[in-house]
């Protein structure tokens, strides 16, 4: 309850009020006790103040019980004794609704609640995926990568595509960026399939949530109490942890720095906290302390509500400054050890003993420690904590769909979209090479196919000459032939003309030859007388032959 400019939370036995001081309150806090002590009325009761005084809230329901803020408390028999108590009449006290958005990563019971895989980084989305110490190095160098070519990573399709991207060319970046091995790259790959089996992959998305967006206020300048449903995720650890450490991490990133307020800018309370550090790594671990260490320059208040102070590290422990410590149990050693240190931390009261007050505490019941002016822890006190002002309980589905639809950010919220990032470029430059290389091996074929074209054209053409040369060979022999045998024919033509000529000279020498001996003998046989005749005409025809054969001859 908010009164006197006090975040009223308490009331010990002899009436005195115990309250955190509004400026105090961004040094953090925590709320424990075992099951069923009261923790989540004392979360109730403080984001109750908190956004009276016009603070914005952020609390994850883990049980669903903390929705009823959205309507009024119902007065009974056993609030009229705590009104009796606690003097709530008196103090103004009433029943009231507090201005209320809720959130769902799954986007079912709320406002679908989303970030990008760059926004979330490879610190802690290796959480997410329980990568070793190898796996998330190589992890971040995948970012790297994607960063230097300026590739968005908005979901995890995007991630799939880079690290499928990467791993194919390797060895081009192992120059640049280390070693990188095919193995890291699947185990990555199996780790990222497995969260979106679970559910995980709705997480990373456009439109991603702005921070600033959970600093509003609503009706009556009460500070808006923005409530995440976790009744599903909580089943999911690795993934309710790694974004309440996204969210602290954001905020630290994003906010300006504003020292010590007379309010807070907001205050967030994280409940099952021990599932924050279940697991982390070292490196995460001083990630977390030294978020927690500055955030609240920034004007944040981080309240952690767990079992056992134990759950939180020493380191994150002690900077928790206002502690309401609810009941614990001790039915062995080792939870009697554990309530001991609870005491421990606490500064002492000589009026009673605080393990035995931890001990025996009842249902509503604590043990406090706020800081006061100077922001020194005070003394243990025993103490009553006042009871909440609106519904408890949860609410009906039909409240819920009312308060989701109705709520300010539904519309820039409810839709999701896919800007072009990661994966569409990549698909993109796969198509374009897939097209590149089609026409290349197009190409190829085409050029393959000219060559053998022209080898067959070559071979045509070279046979086809070799069969013109031989039928240029052929054809110079037949006519050569032919003009040898013309040659034949007209020597044997000439031949038969010269024997012919020959035989013609012959018959006219023989018959000119005898009429010129004949009558060249018979002159000489009439000279001659008759024995000179006969001898005169045979000689004159053999004298006659033999000249006219050697005129005749050739």
């Amino acid at each position: 309850m908010y009164k006197d400019g006090l975040i009223w939370a308490a009331k010990n036995a002899e009436g005195e009020n115990f309250s955190i001081l509004p400026k105090m309150a961004n040094r953090h806090g925590l709320i424990a006790g075992a099951t069923g002590t009261g923790k989540t009325i004392s979360l109730k009761v403080l984001a109750e103040s908190f956004s009276d005084a016009g603070v914005p809230v952020f609390l994850a329901d883990v049980k669903g019980d903390l929705a009823g803020m959205i309507a009024p408390g119902v007065h009974s028999e056993d609030m009229q004794k705590r009104f009796v108590k606690f003097g709530l009449e008196e103090a103004g006290f009433r029943y009231q609704s507090y201005p209320a958005t809720f959130w769902d990563i799954y986007g079912k019971k709320g406002i679908q609640l989303r970030t990008t895989i760059t926004e979330m980084g490879p610190l802690l989305l290796s959480r997410i995926l329980d990568l070793n110490d190898l796996q998330t190095d190589i992890l971040t160098i995948v970012f790297k990568i994607a960063d230097d070519q300026d590739l968005l990573l908005i979901d995890t399709k995007d991630l799939k595509s880079m690290l499928n991207y990467v791993d194919e060319n390797k060895n081009a970046f192992q120059a640049e960026y280390g070693r990188i091995t095919a193995a890291s790259i699947g185990a990555i790959m199996r780790s990222l399939i497995a969260l979106e089996l679970a559910g995980g992959d709705v997480f990373f998305g456009e439109p991603a949530l702005s921070i600033h967006d959970f600093m509003t206020v609503g009706a009556g300048g009460k500070g808006m109490i923005n409530i995440l449903d976790s009744e599903t995720l909580i089943n999911n650890g690795k993934l309710y942890s790694t974004f309440l450490l996204w969210m602290i991490s954001e905020l630290f990133e994003t906010l300006p720095e504003v020292g010590d307020l007379p309010l807070p800018k907001m205050v967030f309370f994280f409940d099952e906290a021990h599932l924050l550090f279940n697991g982390a790594s070292k490196t995460l671990l001083d990630k977390i302390e030294q978020v927690v260490k500055l955030v609240r320059s920034k004007g944040v208040g981080i309240y952690f509500v767990t079992q056992n102070p134990r759950d939180i590290p020493d380191g994150v422990l002690a900077q928790l400054g206002n502690k309401i410590q609810h009941g614990l149990r001790a039915y062995t050693p080792s939870e009697q050890k554990n309530i001991k240190a609870a005491a421990d931390s606490f500064r002492a009261n000589p009026e009673f003993n605080t393990i035995e007050a931890i001990s025996s505490l009842g249902t509503g019941e604590a043990v406090i420690s706020f800081l006061d002016e100077k922001g020194t822890p005070g003394m243990a006190q025993k103490v009553a904590i006042l009871p909440p002002q609106s519904r408890m309980g949860s609410i009906t589905d039909e409240e819920r769909d009312m308060a989701i639809k109705s709520a300010l950010l539904f519309g820039k919220y409810a839709v999701a979209h896919d800007p072009e990032s990661a994966y569409e470029f990549l698909q993109r430059r796969g198509i374009e090479m897939e097209e590149a290389a089609a026409k290349a091996a197009e190409e190829a074929a085409a050029a393959k196919q000219a060559e053998l074209e022209a080898k067959e054209a070559a071979k045509q053409a070279e046979k086809e000459a070799k069969e013109a040369a031989k039928q240029a060979e052929r054809e110079e022999k037949e006519a050569q032939k032919a003009a040898e045998k013309a040659a034949r024919e007209e020597q044997k033509e000439k031949e038969k003309r010269a024997n012919a000529a020959k035989k013609a000279a012959k018959q006219v020498g023989s018959s000119v030859a005898g009429t010129v001996g004949r009558e060249v003998g018979k002159t000489v046989g009439g000279t001659f007388g008759k024995f000179g005749k006969t001898l005169g005409g045979n000689l004159g025809a053999s004298l006659g032959r033999g000249l006219l054969s050697t005129l005749f001859k050739g």
